[in-house]
């Protein structure tokens, strides 16, 4: 029985195969993933160690609040401008 391989790890293998533009095609069709996943580009955050420190003081200091409370607290009187997406996601 077969593994499954991440589209990720696909991609990282087509890329190696790739030494033309013209090829780019042919690569993702033989590995089964799409141009965009070919060409994309993970983004690193590095803002999210400071998100995650002010949560952790605010939940020290404030044990019995959820995470709504929290989020407006950050949003609307620290100011931050995060979205509750990414602070739930941290």
């Amino acid at each position: 029985m077969q593994k499954a391989v991440r589209p990720s790890l696909r991609a990282e293998i087509a890329k190696e195969g790739v030494n033309e533009k013209k090829m780019i095609l042919q690569a993702c069709a033989s590995f089964s993933i799409s141009t965009h996943c070919f060409r994309h580009e993970a983004k690193r955050i590095d803002d999210n160690a400071g998100v995650a420190e002010l949560l952790l003081a605010l939940t020290r200091a404030q044990c019995n609040w959820g995470f709504a409370l929290c989020f407006l607290f950050l949003r609307n009187v620290k100011g931050c401008g995060w979205n509750h997406k990414r602070v739930y996601r941290i």
